[in-house]
């Protein structure tokens, strides 16, 4: 996730002696460094320093460690950004400075491609002001709401997670292509371009997208017996339950 945001902060624009990173793994600073043409170091205290806006990109179980790296150091003034799934900004500011200015993030990796799809909500101690330089930092990689503290698991399961969703929907689809007679490829480009033509048909339009879908659902045609097929698996019900359980480990991720 943190190299999807490296992209799309470069792909906008942002010059590279701008942005710094540290990664622990050898190989991967190897190659942040080689793709995105930024410095990328081992040490999280010496980028707490340095920076003017900070990105938590960590993993939750890895999070107080990370945290006891980089307090000592953070430069007074910083505002830290937390992607960490599930983790409250109140639990982040516990293990920061006191008066820490906080900003809890849930991106997903379409940014990698411009395309993201990211919810904030700020801490007790975050202003305005830190809420629009988080803004104008992650549509650098698509689209930013703004939500309530209390919906974040929620965004995690739906947008946070939906790219897989996704993914596995493409993917059968185009299962289903080759299991009616295309080839292979055929079937994953058409089934990768409906899915995608789908939803920028959705978002320009505005239309809800029952009435988009009834568009395309004649009576007696091949498309109502498709649904009815989708219906009689459970597909609907299979994704809510998907959203729901995996805004449910958010929460167990927060503690």
């Amino acid at each position: 996730m943190a190299a999807a945001l490296i992209a799309g902060l470069r792909a906008s624009g942002v010059a590279a002696e701008l942005l710094r990173a540290s990664e622990p793994r050898a190989e991967r600073r190897s190659l942040l460094a080689r793709e995105h043409g930024i410095e990328v170091g081992a040490d999280n205290a010496e980028i707490a320093g340095w920076a003017e806006v900070l990105v938590l990109a960590v993993k939750p179980q890895v999070m107080e460690q990370a945290l006891a790296s980089i307090a000592p150091k953070l430069a007074e003034g910083t505002l830290v950004i937390s992607i960490l799934a599930g983790v409250p900004t109140a639990r982040l500011q516990a293990g920061l400075p006191a008066g820490a200015r906080v900003v809890r993030a849930m991106p997903n990796t379409p940014a990698l491609v411009g395309a993201g799809a990211t919810a904030l909500c700020k801490g007790s101690a975050a202003t305005d002001a830190d809420l629009a330089a988080a803004r104008e930092l992650f549509e650098a990689g698509g689209r930013v709401v703004v939500v309530s503290e209390a919906q974040m698991d929620a965004v995690t399961g739906l947008s946070g997670s939906g790219p897989a969703y996704v993914m596995t929907v493409i993917e059968a689809l185009a299962d289903g292509g080759v299991k009616a007679g295309l080839a292979r490829d055929v079937a994953l480009e058409l089934a990768t371009h409906t899915v995608l033509g789908s939803a920028r048909l959705l978002a320009e339009t505005g239309q809800h997208p029952g009435a988009l879908r009834d568009a395309v659902t004649s009576p007696g045609g091949t498309t109502i017996h498709g649904l009815a097929a989708l219906e009689r698996g459970g597909l609907r019900s299979a994704l809510i339950e998907a959203v729901s359980a995996a805004a449910a480990r958010s929460r167990e991720l927060g503690g």
